[in-house]
């Protein structure tokens, strides 16, 4: 079997807020889905080597922002392809902090939910933790991004921890006007501005690496 034939799967955009002892932060996953009601419970997929598992076990809380086709790929990128452990993620991305001490992301999220964990599961490389859903948004705004609309919209890649994260074949340096970030996968190609143009400070919109991160790609 090829591992292809999971891209048929539907998926969604998350920003999965955590708090630790001194700090909040956020990351992005894109499984999330409702599994019971009365009372509504939700599962969440988790690397175990990420700082919200670590977070999240600790607290036992979390919050599920459902992010937008609004939300801008740099607001994914500053929370999914970087480590709260050492990195403030939420520098540059705008958010508050709920009553219980957990973030909830308001860059034109669509809605969002406090969640209490109840149990969990586990698998050799991810935890999926069963939450119910105690607090929530009380109306749905714009219109929610799909995983599909993230790979062929906003042309990002999944980060090494996702469960979706599939092994890119190497960059070969070609003639292309296409050039793609060695870091996440992003696909820089605006027919107006080349490449080249660009000023030496530009970084990625998806996960902040450097220009000279990109290669050329036909």
């Amino acid at each position: 079997m090829t591992n292809d034939v999971f891209n048929t799967l539907s998926y969604g955009m998350y920003a999965i807020g955590v708090k630790d002892d001194h700090k909040v932060s956020a990351c992005i996953v894109n499984t999330v889905m409702q599994v019971a009601n009365t009372p509504n419970i939700v599962s969440v997929s988790m690397n175990h080597k990420n700082y919200s598992h670590e977070c999240i076990r600790k607290t036992g809380l979390f919050t599920v922002s459902v992010l937008s086709e609004d939300t801008s790929g740099a607001v994914i990128g500053a929370l999914g392809f970087n480590s709260g452990r050492d990195t403030d993620k939420l520098k540059n991305v705008r958010y508050r902090v709920l009553a219980e001490g957990v973030p909830v992301i308001k860059e034109n999220i669509c809605c969002w939910f406090l969640c209490r964990v109840v149990t969990s599961v586990e698998t050799d490389t991810h935890t999926v933790f069963l939450a119910e859903v105690v607090a929530g948004s009380e109306s749905i705004k714009r219109k929610p991004m799909t995983y599909d609309y993230y790979h062929r919209v906003i042309k990002g890649r999944a980060p090494k921890n996702a469960p979706t994260y599939q092994e890119q074949p190497p960059v070969s340096e070609t003639t292309g006007e296409s050039w793609v970030c060695t870091i996440c996968g992003y696909v820089y190609n605006d027919p107006y501005v080349p490449f080249e143009e660009l000023p030496d400070d530009w970084v990625c919109p998806i996960c902040g690496a450097p220009k000279t991160a990109f290669r050329r790609q036909q």
